[in-house]
Order: structure tokens, then C-alpha cells, then sequence
């Protein structure tokens, strides 16, 4: 904690301090540049991420097929039986399958996984 005071001690220049020293506002082009790089910065580390995931996640569903290996969001592994518009079913077990929304699905995994799993 000391460290930290000395630091910010070091940091803070005196005319900062003293009285009657008043911070002279930002310019219009300074205002600019700080929200130009508060943008990027927003662009970056969020947006493009988050629609790269997206893509991502709507090329998994559009390529779901009858045979495939999936995991949905529930954690519940399968392989897909039927697929229709929004729906596909999914055999857990011998003669059990289950009815799952498309968009539950989070994860294709490659064929012969379900069988290493049970062994």
C-alpha cells in the first residue's frame, strides 16, 4: 500500500496540486480522438468478437446432418437422427431420442467421440 502512495506521489506533479492551478478543458479535436479511440476500443474487444461467435454458431447449424455428433447447451450428447427447419432429434441411447432446437446445439464433434466416451 505504501508503494502505492509513493507511486502516485511521484506521478502527481505539483502544479497539479497547488491551489489555483485549474485543468485546462479538452479541445474539441481532443474530444474527438478520445471518443474515436473509446470506439475502437469497444469495436475490438466486443463487437467483433461477439459476431465472429455468431457467424460461427450459424455455419455449425446450417451444417447439422443426419449422423453428426453434437453436444447442445444442456450438456447432453448425441448423435442427430432427423433434422428439420428448427428442430433436430438426437439419439442419447439405444432407442432414446430426444427433440432439441437447433440453436441448443453448441458443439459438432468429430464421428466416434460417443463411442469413446461409453467405453
Amino acid at each position: 500500500m505504501k508503494f502505492l502512495f509513493a507511486v502516485l506521489a511521484l506521478a502527481t506533479s505539483p502544479l497539479a496540486l497547488a491551489e489555483g492551478a485549474a485543468a485546462q478543458p479538452m479541445g474539441v479535436t481532443g474530444q474527438l480522438i478520445f471518443l474515436g479511440g473509446f470506439l475502437l476500443i469497444f469495436y475490438f474487444l466486443l463487437w467483433r468478437p461477439q459476431s465472429k461467435r455468431q457467424k460461427e454458431h450459424k455455419n455449425l447449424i446450417g451444417g447439422l446432418s443426419k449422423g453428426d455428433e453434437v453436444v447442445t447447451a444442456g450438456g447432453i450428447l448425441g448423435k442427430v437422427t432427423k433434422v428439420t427447419d428448427d428442430f433436430i432429434v438426437v439419439e442419447v441411447a439405444n432407442g432414446v431420442e430426444l427433440p432439441v432446437q437447433k440453436i441448443a446445439v453448441t458443439a459438432a464433434l468429430p464421428k466416434g467421440t460417443i463411442k469413446e466416451i461409453k467405453a
